[in-house]
């Protein structure tokens, strides 16, 4: 027997006892037992003949692996081999191994020190007369005894009563105890009263408490390490209670409050809790305790002996607190969930603690707050009412947070989520997963606040289920993938797009990039586009995850490489048929993203080859087509969710369709799926539909690049059979059978294989006659397409056989439902047949035009005729009905007022005059140069242009992609129709804001302009709708470019005419009524600047052009923002002398500028001195003198209450108006009455004032004749200047009357009358006017 190791060997006598242990072959002492594990179920054999060899030597085992490496198949699952063995080889010395993990001998054996004991008390065993100690069992203690508030289990309660029971039974009775407390008191011991120190009497009962006790209450001494702990942590106590005796009361509170300052707030509480909080009335009976032992040691030795321990006064005392917190919780019946029952072991004494969660739940809590409530969800997915009162046993109640509430918040499921339990993830991602299906469909709109799926991206969501897929757990992997499905696909939004699937252009889709992207920076928008491309990827590559998928969910998930993983899941974890679909489903959104996605689906490594052999097989097992067959594996079954997927994948460009078709044999499949009819497909009927009808569609998409037309050729027998049975459908399945809305989308998806076929075979010819031609200057040769027009003509007689048959089935509404899809996509096929067939070389003219005669008697006309097709004309907005004669029939009855502009005395009378019908019809002819004008200016959407007419003309081979452009807004702006005008206006205007005088315009400017305005004559017309999203003003905006654009632009006689044409249009009733110049317009920043610019031009080159000045009158309505007749009044007063729009030839009417009353004291201010000076006269501006008379009329004669200010200010008005010399202006302030368009003023004027007026009249002028002043030189204010200059030779002479209030004033009124006289520099009048000014009594005035 080899002997143990002693203190002192080294590390050699180690090893020297090793190698005898090893050379003996002993067995060891202890036996090394390796459990089963429960993942593998039962070991065999195998695993102790595994244990055998080990014993022998190290070898290196590997759990399921093969002696020959297998060929790539499903891996078999990981196993935890944590707990196993270290692996050992065969070669390695044991000896080698025990050095490398062994560690110094120390490690092992160290100084080995005995536990001092000489300090501990040896408690002997009570003797008794029993042979063995007497046993207790716990039912013989009380059970109403509990010590501690902590949770003690039963038994720690009974022992702890036992001990408080030995106790008492060595203790005094209470009595004595009580005795000795009423004796010490009364007699004293004179000694120990004399070595008592006295204590501050000012001290509360606390500070007494604590320096009477004896006991710390803060130090315990259990950090010191030693036996003497305790005595420590007293000496310690006793050290501080001398300290605070010899301190007076403002020497500790000085100290409290040094302390109180330098500790933390949070420790001075804890300090506070520990001295008072504690335990309550347990932390008295050991006070109460400490005193009275306290109390005993100070008694004389006589009564000291005479008494004996407070044991029983503390049991006492015990009890009754044990009492108290057993009636504090007391335990009745009815507040136990479970009734216990006396048959049951150990289960008299009911511990309420842990009975206590099994109670009912409170009922939900009614909050009567308009506050939002926390939003919970049922395990369905379902939003759960508020005060909804469920019961617990539906599993809607196992949170922590409004306890008594059913339902599961989000938060409560992100957490379970994170469960490290398999059926809590599982749980928690499928819950998620029904509420983002049910949030997606609207459900919770009416509901909740804010939108659930933007709530979850943000918190994080996508990436919980990208995390979720890398799960190695089969049912979180299939909740990820279900809930990954419900965020990204609409199974409504794929129904919708296969039945547009076989519409007119119906293959053109829209990409689902979304169209929220972040903003460019201001340097990236001068880089052109394939720089803004790459220099946009490279950003995209360099954001994080998260920053990607914020804006754009399908890019993020790519950058997280989410197709290797869903490539992983189908072809080595081969999950359920349901799993499969929804990761078909996935991949097929992800492929509507844009062309980026497909390819990088494509490039994926397996992706793609995967889905082709174990979804798109060529043969499968029939049984799968029995009925009742449980498909449990959908691997090696052909699924029309694949073959769709590969549809979408096609879409996205014509490189993807060629990759298809070629390197994955995607062109066996078509022939496979294709040749074979459904119903003898190993399949169940539907999903053999399906199938078909998916692999048509794919077809159509190859031969909408032109790819894939020489299976036209092979499969020809079977288009035909096909075809054949076509009219035949309503017979296969009469009634309203679920199998005919599968067949008609078979039968349109094989029509529309027919319409792209049909157009690739029409441009042959082209091809091949370019092909010949030779022609070197072609950059690029495109072979033709292999078929031909004869190919493809044979099958126009079914199609028109069978639209004939389906068309007779019109008037019945059901069938025509089901069938209505199929007869347009007949009619769409016959307009691409005949469109191609007029353009072949080898097909004569005449019989095409005889068949499409016929086509239209036999066919066209019936259907046009029909009821049901008169609902549909509706939707053909024409317009206004009629010709140019019917414009000049409207004119001629002053259905408009378009004739006011024509009217003798403007500019256009100069030439020849034309109606609006004329004018139409000069527009519709020149419809083709409108054309190329256009074209000219839209040049640089040239790419596009070429992309639209190579789809709308059938042009397949110059197809690049079924995926229309990415959508950042509108190709064209929303006023694009005055695109040209604007055009011009921007270039004038860039070349005057750089300083240049543009002195050259396009030598085409005037037909430019007439083009343009034509174009949108024509518009406004006939096709009104079409600019109804242009607000008026900005139209009227876009038409004031006519006269900033190229100076006198506007006399050339064709844009003058139709100018004054689309005015008398805007300035219609309804025109006006929503015309708003206070609103913003887009592509103009400020109307009021562009008014300005209006104003300055119209100083400049005008010559008092009526037309242009109707555009300057229109917006001085008074409903528009006053400054802009402030700036008329106020800065540009000299256009009021060439602003001479007659009142007979104006379109507007007057009451929109007169009414309601002006009440701007500036512009009233102005009217007035505009008026007196003569500045605003009706034979210079009809229009605004009659504007301005009215304004001013009514102010002065107004009585409303208002301010002081303006009471004063049209008071004085008032009396100047009384005192003006003009008699004819005086008479039109005074005497006005109301606007009357008839009149040659323009307004009527009273004979006499009203007696009201007339009163008020007097009133305000004799109140000023009685306030003047005698020393003034005058009774009336009224001063006549006759003031005579001589500059140079040059006598100039005028006599200015007005009516001062002042000396001041009249010399100020002469002064502003010379100035609109002179139009020669102002200095010398300013002099002279000064010098007479400072001479008043030289200068000739007479009052």
């Amino acid at each position: 027997m080899l002997s143990r190791p002693k203190p002192g060997e080294s590390e050699a006598d180690l090893l020297h006892f090793q190698n005898q242990f090893l050379a003996a072959r002993a067995s060891p002492a202890v036996k090394i037992v390796k459990k089963g594990d429960k993942r593998k179920g039962e070991e065999g054999s195998t695993d102790a003949k595994r244990l055998s060899l080990q014993d022998s030597k190290d070898v290196v085992m590997l759990d399921d692996f093969p002696d020959i490496l297998p060929a790539l198949t499903p891996a078999p699952p990981k196993k935890s081999k944590i707990k196993s063995a270290c692996v050992h080889f065969e070669d390695e010395d044991p000896e080698e191994r025990l050095e490398s993990h062994d560690q110094h001998i120390t490690a092992v054996f160290s100084k080995i020190i005995e536990r001092d004991t000489s300090a501990v008390a040896v408690t002997m065993p009570v003797p008794s007369g029993d042979p063995f100690p007497r046993t207790f069992h716990r039912s013989e203690i009380k059970s109403e005894v509990k010590v501690g508030s902590g949770r003690k289990s039963i038994f720690a309660q009974k022992m702890a009563a036992r001990r408080a029971a030995e106790k008492a039974a060595t203790a005094p009775s209470a009595a004595e105890c009580v005795q000795i407390r009423s004796a010490a008191p009364a007699d004293p011991d004179p000694e120990g009263s004399a070595e008592e120190v006295p204590l501050p009497s000012i001290r509360d009962d606390k500070a007494g408490d604590f320096l009477t006790s004896q006991r710390p209450c803060l130090i315990t001494g259990e950090g010191l390490g030693s036996q003497k702990s305790e005595q420590e942590a007293q000496a310690i106590h006793k050290e501080n209670l001398e300290k605070l005796r010899s301190m007076s009361e403002e020497e500790i509170l000085q100290e409290q409050e040094k302390l109180l300052a330098q500790l933390d707030s949070s420790l001075v509480a804890f300090l506070k809790s520990r001295r008072g909080g504690g335990e309550g009335q347990k932390k008295e009976l050991k006070m109460e305790q400490n005193r009275l032992e306290e109390f005993v040691e100070s008694l004389p030795v006589a009564q000291h002996g005479a008494g004996s321990s407070l044991s029983t006064q503390e049991s006492g005392l015990e009890e009754s607190v044990r009492k108290e917190e057993n009636m504090k919780v007391e335990i009745t019946d009815d507040d136990l969930p479970v009734k216990p029952k006396k048959e049951w072991i150990h289960m008299d004494n009911v511990e309420f603690e842990k009975l206590e969660w099994m109670k009912d739940l409170p009922p939900p809590r009614q909050k009567k707050t308009k506050k939002g409530m926390q939003a919970r969800f049922s395990l369905k997915g379902e939003l759960i009412p508020a005060d909804a009162d469920l019961p617990t046993h539906l599993g809607l109640h196992h949170h922590g947070e409004e306890a008594e509430r059913a339902g599961y918040s989000l938060q409560e499921l992100f957490h379970l989520s994170r469960s490290q339990v398999i059926q809590q993830r599982t749980l928690a991602l499928q819950v998620l997963g029904r509420i983002v299906q049910k949030a997606r469909a609207g459900e919770f709109a009416s509901s909740l606040k804010g939108s659930i799926l933007r709530l979850l991206l943000d918190a994080g969501f996508l990436f919980l289920l990208r995390f979720s897929l890398d799960d190695a757990v089969d049912n979180v992997m299939a909740a990820s993938v279900g809930a990954l499905r419900a965020l990204l696909v609409s199974l409504d939004d794929e129904k919708y797009l296969d039945w547009t699937f076989s519409w007119y252009q119906g293959m053109a889709a829209f990409p689902f990039v979304p169209n929220n992207e972040e903003e460019e920076e201001e340097e990236e928008e001068e880089l052109n586009g394939t720089e803004k491309s790459q220099d946009k990827k490279l950003k995209d590559e360099n954001k994080p995850d998260p920053d990607v998928a914020r804006y754009d969910v399908v890019k993020g998930l790519l950058k997280t490489r989410i197709q290797h993983r869903l490539r992983y899941i189908l072809e080595v974890v081969r999950p359920v048929p349901t799993v499969v679909l929804d990761i078909l489903h996935i991949l097929t959104h992800i492929a509507r993203h844009s062309s980026e996605a497909c390819s990088q689906l494509l490039d994926c490594p397996r992706l793609i080859d995967t889905i082709v052999r174990e979804f798109l097989p060529t043969q499968w097992d029939p049984q799968v087509a029995e009925p009742g067959c449980l498909l449990t594996s959908l691997h090696g079954v052909a699924c029309a969710t694949a073959m769709k997927f590969i549809r979408v994948l096609a879409s996205g460009g014509r490189n993807a369709t060629a990759r298809l078709l070629n390197k994955f044999e995607m062109k066996s499949r078509l022939s496979r799926f294709i040749a074979e009819d459904p119903l003898d497909l190993p399949l169940p009927r539907e999903e053999a539909i399906r199938l078909s009808t998916e692999a048509f569609r794919l077809w159509a998409v190859a031969a909408g690049y032109g790819q894939a037309c020489d299976l036209y050729r092979d499969l020809y027998p079977v288009l035909v059979r096909i075809l054949q049975s076509l009219p035949e459908l309503l017979n296969t399945y009469r009634g309203k059978s679920p199998m005919i809305e599968l067949s008609v989308q078979r039968a349109t998806a094989v029509v529309t294989l027919l319409i792209h076929v049909t157009q690739t075979a029409g441009y042959t010819a082209e091809l091949q006659a370019k092909l010949s031609s030779n022609n070197l200057e072609d950059s690029e040769q495109i072979p033709p397409p292999p078929v031909t027009w004869n190919q493809v003509s044979g099958l126009q007689p079914f199609l028109e056989t069978s639209l004939k048959k389906f068309l007779q089935e019109i008037s019945q509404t059901e069938t025509w439902q089901t069938l209505q899809p199929l007869t347009t996509t007949y009619v769409i096929y016959l307009g691409v047949y005949y469109s191609a067939c007029s353009q072949q070389p080898s097909v004569n003219p005449i019989d095409c035009l005889e068949e499409l005669e016929r086509l239209t008697s036999e066919v066209l006309q019936p259907l046009l005729s029909q009821p049901a097709i008169h609902s549909m004309w509706d939707l053909l907005s024409e317009g206004k009905a009629g010709g140019p004669e019917a414009a000049d029939f409207s004119d001629i009855l002053h259905l408009g007022t378009s004739a006011k502009l024509a009217q003798p005395g403007s500019a256009a009378a100069f030439f020849s005059k034309a109606t609006r019908g004329a004018l139409l019809r000069e527009s519709y002819q020149n419809l083709p140069f409108i054309r190329s004008c256009y074209v000219s200016h839209f040049v640089h959407l040239q790419p596009t242009l070429l992309r639209s007419q190579a789809s709308y003309q059938g042009r397949n081979y110059l197809i690049q992609s079924m995926l229309l452009p990415e959508v950042k807004g509108p190709i064209l702006p929303s006023d694009w129709p005055f695109f040209p005008l604007i055009s011009l206006y921007n270039k004038v205007t860039n070349a005057e804001t750089r300083g240049a005088v543009l002195n050259s315009l396009p030598l085409d400017l005037v037909n430019t302009v007439t083009w343009n305005l034509q174009w949108v004559l024509l518009l406004e017309t006939w096709r009104a709708k079409t600019l109804q999203s242009i607000p008026a003003a900005a139209k009227l905006a876009r038409l004031m470019c006519v006269f900033l654009t190229g100076g006198d632009l506007f006399l050339e006689a064709p844009i003058h005419r139709y100018t004054a044409a689309l005015l008398s249009v805007y300035c219609q009733s309804k025109a006006l009524d929503s015309l708003n110049l206070d609103a913003p317009l887009p592509g103009l920043a400020s109307f009021h600047d562009l008014y300005i610019s209006l104003l300055e031009q119209f100083e400049g080159v005008s010559f008092g052009d009526p037309l242009f000045g109707v555009f300057v009158l229109l917006p001085l309505q008074k409903r528009f923002s006053v400054h802009l007749r402030l700036s008329v009044f106020g800065e540009h007063t000299s256009i009021l002398r060439a602003l001479g729009v007659p009142l007979q030839q104006f379109p507007v009417p007057l009451e929109r500028y007169t009414s309601p009353p002006e009440d701007n004291l500036n512009l009233l201010r102005l009217y007035f001195r505009t008026l007196v000076t003569g500045a605003l006269r009706h034979a210079w501006c009809p229009v605004l003198y009659v504007v301005a008379v009215a304004h001013v009329n009514s102010f002065i004669f107004s009585q409303d209450n208002t301010t002081q200010e303006t009471d004063a200010a049209r008071k004085s008005m008032l009396r100047k108006t009384w005192l003006l010399v003009d008699e004819t202006l005086k008479k039109h302030l005074l005497y006005y009455r109301l606007l009357n368009a008839g009149s040659p003023l323009g307004f009527d004027l009273y004979e006499q004032l009203p007696p009201m007026r007339l009163k008020y009249l007097q009133m305000v002028t004799q109140k000023e004749s009685c306030s003047a002043s005698p020393g003034e030189g005058f009774s009336t204010g009224l001063w006549t200047m006759s003031l005579s200059l001589k500059t140079g030779g040059l006598q100039w002479r005028t006599t200015t009357v007005s009516v001062c209030s002042s000396l001041e004033e009249c010399w100020q009124l002469a002064f502003d009358k010379m100035e609109s006289y002179c139009s020669t520099e102002l200095s010398w009048t300013r002099r002279a006017v000064g010098e007479r000014t400072s001479r008043p009594r030289e200068s000739s005035l007479s009052s």
